[in-house]
């Protein structure tokens, strides 16, 4: 138990003691304080869903922006892909933060907004239940003690004005001693005052010690009754300051990128784009379809056949279809895929990464690469998604 309070506490009118009437007001407070700081905390973070959401939304705009420009850049290979996935990276971003906005207000806001409603309960006429229970159980422990100290105060003060009429008394009977100017009756009067000032000192000094013998053996039923009423008041806000912490750290969760699997996923693959950027092969591209390594169908001889009227002949089928094979065999360049694809029409290709096929028509306006795959199917595919072996 706490140590009695002491006594020069007292003689301080403005004493910020919790011992002292109506001091536990701040404790009741708290519940009120805590209610607002609740509607705080959501305000706080809602607006930070909103710098989420913004971001978010700057991100996607800016990936928008360049896509085209990027596309339509001079770079190539595996520079241009490292390029590319910057703004891949960034619309991947863009929907991770997307999540975090909602988080904050649909998770993080709600679950507060819930414990909020379920702990605080408002009263009809304003205030909440919680602030009542303790204001009433505070009040009725102090009563009584407030009421034995405001009797100690008046005594106290009596006897201090007895104490002062008395010390004045003394000094006019100091005065008055020997000085030839003060009759004898008068100087025998002020004798009898101040006897009569010390009697009443005495008197009163009894009742106030016998007044704050009373305050002094009450004080531990008092002290015991409002420790109850405030370990009740602690207790709650305990849960309070235990829940709050929760929150926080749900907060800190959602917020903490840097632990976060699908940022480091995001990071780690533009990592690897931008090292895979590799000079040799991106040359060698560049060699193989745009320079000297460009395949062409070099002249050759040909016999001179007559045409033939309504009549094609078997060794003419025969002799263009292997100026065909011929003219594939020449124009075709090996590739090799570097991602699976699965082709969305009929004329299209499907492949596994790693898979080689033959590139047979250069790539178009589109981006777009006519192949053959080794069991003879011709189809389309997107140019970037092979390197050339």
């Amino acid at each position: 138990m706490t140590a009695l309070p002491a006594e020069t506490g007292l003689e301080d009118a403005n004493n910020q003691s919790f011992w002292m009437p109506g001091n536990y007001h701040r404790t009741v407070k708290r519940t009120d304080d805590a209610f607002q700081a609740c509607n705080d905390i959501v305000a706080c973070f809602q607006e930070r869903a909103r710098v989420e959401r913004q971001y978010a939304q700057q991100l996607s705009e800016w990936s928008t922006k360049w896509k085209p420009l990027v596309d339509a850049s001079p770079l190539y290979g595996s520079l241009l892909r490292a390029w590319q996935c910057f703004l891949s990276s960034a619309d991947r971003l863009s929907l991770l933060h997307s999540s975090i906005c909602r988080a904050l207000v649909s998770e993080d806001g709600d679950r507060i907004r819930t414990w909020q409603k379920e702990t605080f309960h408002k009263k009809m006429f304003g205030g909440f239940k919680e602030s009542q229970d303790f204001e009433t159980g505070f009040s009725r422990a102090q009563k009584p003690w407030a009421k034995r100290l405001k009797k100690l105060e008046k005594v106290r003060a009596s006897f201090h004005k007895a104490c002062r009429k008395e010390h004045m008394a003394r000094e006019r009977e100091a005065h008055s001693q020997g000085n030839p100017d003060i009759a004898i009756e008068k100087q025998r009067k002020i004798q009898e005052e101040t006897e009569l000032a010390h009697q009443e000192t005495e008197k009163l000094r009894a009742r106030y010690e016998k007044v704050l013998e009373e305050v002094t053996r009450y004080a531990p039923r008092y002290m015991e009754e409002m420790e109850s009423i405030f370990d009740q008041a602690q207790e709650e806000e305990r849960k309070r300051i235990s829940f709050l912490k929760q929150a926080f750290l749900s907060i800190h969760r959602h917020l903490d990128v840097t632990n976060n699997d699908s940022v480091k996923a995001v990071y780690n693959e533009l990592h690897t784009s931008l090292m895979s950027i590799n000079e040799q092969d991106d040359l060698r591209w560049w060699k193989n379809t745009h320079g000297p390594g460009m395949p062409t169908d070099w002249p050759q001889y040909q016999e001179w056949i007559p045409d033939k009227k309504n009549k094609r002949g078997k060794k003419e089928v025969e002799q263009k279809a292997a100026v065909m094979e011929r003219s594939v065999m020449i124009g075709g360049v090996r590739v090799r895929a570097l991602y699976d694809y699965v082709g969305q029409e009929t004329d299209e290709l499907s492949f596994k990464a790693g898979e080689e096929f033959l590139k047979i028509e250069d790539e178009d306006d589109q981006g777009w690469c006519r192949g053959m795959m080794d069991g003879g199917k011709e189809g389309l595919y997107p140019a970037n998604y092979v390197e050339v072996v």
